[in-house]
């Protein structure tokens, strides 16, 4: 993170205490996935692009799940121990903020479809203003709930009016308060002490601080979002999915803007921390998840997931098929019906084909499993072709065991290959062997009962039934 001056510096307060009881759910809704991840760390996630030094997650009920769901991001931790309003939660966050100058953006962990942009153009209005606070506003088409706010005859924001202590007059107001603020940070922690919990909720309203300031003759701002939906909230299972939907569809044409084809984007999941690259082609149906990274050039067919994912370019994926924080080479061919399991690379013009399974393996460049094959714990050099219905029988009950075939080895259908075995370079194996032992390099091996045929024999048997 680059240097800040005391005036500039920038902090947070996530405020994630609350019971999520529209959610009826064992957990809290803020650890609840949207678009492959926790909700609340949307929130985080747009934050850290700011330049943001401390962010403070302010804890409620449940804490330590959603605790457990931040573990990785770099956030500080308070608790509020007894729900007591948007005032008490930052009162909670207060003395992490002492001794620290500049800005302190409060917003709820619920908000994930906050653009980056908006949040952007609160600090700056803040710090270019001198503002003592800024606040978020929104035109909402429906404002029951919400607070509304109530302006001046010139216009500046005089205060605002919580739904259960509003008068009709102020109800029929459609600006609403986003529930986004930031404050000048000296300013916030000299006041936070004089909110009173005298209104019809018995909670001290953070949104009190507006007039309280203004009434003191504090520099108070309101900055309007573009559009309502991307500051509503998320109370309910039927919001999530609500969320989810939109999101998806923002992260879409997101990456149709930068040159993908997505033929339907309303049946296509794209999480957001996915990236494309240019003239990839991608069906209907598709779930592409995680940290997964796509070249150039790819083409993905219906019907396939793809989980952390590594593609290089002019990959395709054929309809149905499953790859799973496994790597593929450019060129490479996947599917239909095949299944990447964890800790696979596949290197460069290989040919993965229909109803194989690779796990835990390497398949070298050129290297071809075109049908009904598991290979499993193995190594393949370059040029290796196994026929259908092989099997590396990679488990004897205790220990996974290794397969290693060397380059231009060619196996035969509906061989078993048990390991610790290794096929030599240049090796044949005869279809329908059971390998054992290792394969020289250059050799045929031949590892099957010798047929007999008994002449006769099945009409001797047809006269026995009769």
């Amino acid at each position: 993170m680059t240097e800040t001056t005391p005036s500039r510096q920038r902090h947070a307060v996530v405020l994630a205490a609350g019971k999520s009881t529209r959610f009826k759910s064992e957990k809290p809704k803020l650890v609840h996935d949207l678009c492959g991840k926790p909700l609340v760390c949307h929130v985080v996630d747009k934050l850290r692009r700011l330049d943001v030094g401390n962010i403070i997650v302010v804890l409620g009920h449940e804490s330590e799940t959603v605790r457990q769901a931040l573990s990785e991001s770099p956030v500080q931790f308070a608790v509020q121990a007894e729900q007591l309003g948007t005032g008490h939660a930052t009162m909670c966050a207060a003395p992490a903020l002492a001794g620290h100058e500049g800005s302190v953006l409060v917003v709820y962990g619920d908000t994930p479809l906050i653009s980056h942009e908006t949040l952007q153009s609160v600090f700056e209005c803040r710090e270019e203003q001198d503002a003592d606070e800024v606040i978020l506003t929104a035109i909402a088409p429906d404002p029951y709930g919400y607070g509304r706010v109530v302006r001046d005859v010139d216009q500046t924001p005089l205060c605002i009016v919580e739904e259960k202590d509003a008068s009709p007059d102020q109800k029929a107001i459609c600006e609403i308060n986003a529930g986004f603020a930031c404050f000048k940070i000296e300013t916030l922690l000299e006041n936070l002490p004089l909110l009173s919990s005298q209104n019809a909720a018995g909670e001290y309203y953070l949104t009190d601080l507006l007039a309280l300031l203004r009434n003191s003759g504090r520099k108070v701002i309101a900055v309007s979002a573009k559009c309502f939906e991307e500051t509503a909230g998320v109370n309910s299972r039927e919001e999530l999915a609500w969320a989810e939907s939109h999101l998806r569809a923002e992260i879409a044409s997101r990456w149709m803007k930068d040159g993908v084809t997505i033929l339907n984007p309303a049946t296509v999941y794209l999480d957001p921390d996915v990236t494309i690259g240019p003239d990839t082609i991608i069906y209907p149906g598709v779930f592409i998840e995680g940290k997964t990274t796509i070249g150039p050039r790819c083409k993905i067919y219906s019907g396939c997931h793809l989980l952390d994912a590594t593609l290089e370019e002019d990959v395709v994926v054929d309809h149905c098929s499953v790859i799973r924080r496994s790597t593929v080479g450019r060129g490479t061919t996947v599917g239909p019906f095949a299944h990447l399991r964890e800790h696979t690379s596949v290197a460069a013009h290989a040919r993965i084909g229909n109803f194989v399974e690779v796990k835990k393996s390497v398949i070298g460049e050129g290297s071809k499993a075109s049908h009904l094959t598991y290979l499993g714990d193995a190594t393949l050099g370059r040029d290796v072709n196994i026929g259908a219905g092989t099997i590396t029988c990679n488990y004897d009950g205790v220990n996974k065991n290794k397969t290693i075939i060397e380059d231009g080895v060619f196996v035969g259908s509906d061989s078993q290959l048990i390991a610790p075995v290794t096929i030599h370079q240049g090796a044949y194996i005869a279809a329908g062997s059971s390998i054992t032992e290792d394969v020289p390099a250059e050799s045929l091996a031949i590892a099957r009962g010798r047929q007999v045929n008994k002449e006769g024999w099945a009409k001797g048997k047809a006269k026995k039934k009769g």
